[in-house]
């Protein structure tokens, strides 16, 4: 990603692409599950296991969007179900299952979380960035917006992009439409924007 100075009227829209948690695993539902059966649950946490058992680690069973390449904008959205899955891993490649407590935690929560990596000129650049959703023409505001104040330095530091940032948002579930295909779009403080597109369809 170019300079994200203010007032700069650059906008990237990065390459659409999903990797979807579990593709080809059976219990993989159609669009982003709000309240998931029990049936799903069990499934879910079946997969995970299958997946540790396979040497499959947790970042791997992220839902992935943006550029595949390194040094260009990412990141990946953590659904109930997605993060069942990532724990159901994590915790059976130490031998250990998910707990009813565990799982009920998981199920309760009422946000939806992106997390998206950035990159810029300056160490502050991705400072009080700002995250929306698009869906058929109407604006989802997150609950809330978390950024990292100071980015991390590149593999080719000094040369740009020289930073790395994460900007990480929840967003309620009863402003979704969970079928809906959605446009992400970070709005960095120092102006210009970078966005993705995303198909709720295809995420569990």
């Amino acid at each position: 990603m170019r300079s994200l100075r203010r007032g700069s009227a650059a906008s990237t829209l990065a390459p659409y692409l999903f990797v979807i948690a579990g593709m080809g695993l059976p219990g993989v539902s159609l669009a982003v599950e709000v309240q998931p059966t029990p049936e799903l649950i069990q499934a879910t946490v079946e997969r995970g296991k299958a997946a540790a058992a396979q040497g499959v680690s947790p970042d791997q069973l992220h839902t992935w969007f943006g550029a595949k390449e390194d040094l260009a904008p990412r990141g990946f959205i953590m659904t109930k179900l997605g993060s069942l899955l990532v724990m159901a891993n994590h915790l059976s490649l130490r031998a250990l299952s998910p707990t009813e407590q565990d799982i009920s935690q998981v199920m309760a929560n009422g946000n939806l979380l992106v997390n998206v990596v950035l990159f810029g000129e300056r160490v502050n650049f991705a400072a009080d960035s700002y995250i929306v959703l698009e869906q058929a023409g109407r604006t989802v505001k997150p609950s809330s917006v978390r950024f990292d104040a100071r980015g991390d330095r590149t593999a080719v530091w000094p040369q740009q992009p020289a930073y790395r940032a994460k900007v990480i948002a929840q967003f309620p579930y009863a402003d979704l439409d969970p079928h809906a295909k959605t446009t992400l779009t970070v709005f960095p403080s120092g102006g210009g924007k970078v966005s993705f597109e995303l198909d709720f369809s295809q995420i569990e």
